[in-house]
């Protein structure tokens, strides 16, 4: 499986599918374990990712792993694989465009695909709207548990949501802690079937 991933990313790093590559510095392809029980899905990347060519290594990463951490997961676990919908960062890390999302979707599916995993966490919006839920309220549908596909996913508050708007960390926590529990399968859960 780790070949095949390693094909994909090798594929995913020559695109020049949008416009997005004319801008960029890196391909933001993914990174975590090829058995990840859980993927995360972010919208793209932002201007730390794009120069080091990881996801989520600026302000928002580094609050994500604190979150992970405090619900014993890191990256290092073997438990967790984290991409975005699109690899290449939007100028000004604006959102990605209905287009730019397209011209990337393919590679995000065939990582899913390759990767299978238990559960997908949406962070944010726009990653949930594009995969999960297309009328998905991120502020009141955060930590509700979809089946779609015969997948099981959830949408969280993005980490840089949470930067803005500190007050809703609490709520965010509290997602986490519910994805512990999912892993560890020590409480069940209600899950709406799309």
């Amino acid at each position: 499986m780790e070949d095949k991933l390693e094909l994909l990313k090798k594929e995913c790093l020559e695109c020049q599918k949008c416009r997005l590559f004319k801008t960029r510095q890196n391909v933001v392809f993914g990174k975590g374990s090829v058995e990840a029980k859980v993927m995360f899905i972010g919208e793209g990347p932002g201007e730390q990712e794009d120069l080091q060519g990881e996801p989520f290594v600026g302000r928002a990463g580094k609050l994500l792993d604190k979150m992970l951490k405090a619900v014993d997961l890191n990256r290092e676990s073997g438990k967790i694989y984290i991409t975005n919908i699109v690899k290449c960062r939007p100028p000004k890390n604006r959102d990605p465009q209905t287009d730019e999302q397209q011209a990337c979707i393919n590679y995000l599916y065939r990582q899913i695909e390759l990767i299978n995993p238990e559960i997908i966490v949406f962070l944010g919006r726009i990653s949930a709207k594009k995969l999960m839920k297309d009328d998905i309220k991120i502020t009141k549908e955060h930590g509700i548990l979809y089946r779609k596909n015969n997948m099981l996913m959830m949408a969280m508050l993005h980490p840089s949501a949470l930067l803005r708007t500190p007050s809703l960390k609490p709520e965010a926590f509290e997602d986490f802690i519910k994805l512990r529990s999912l892993i560890s399968g020590e409480k069940e859960y209600e899950v709406i079937q799309l």
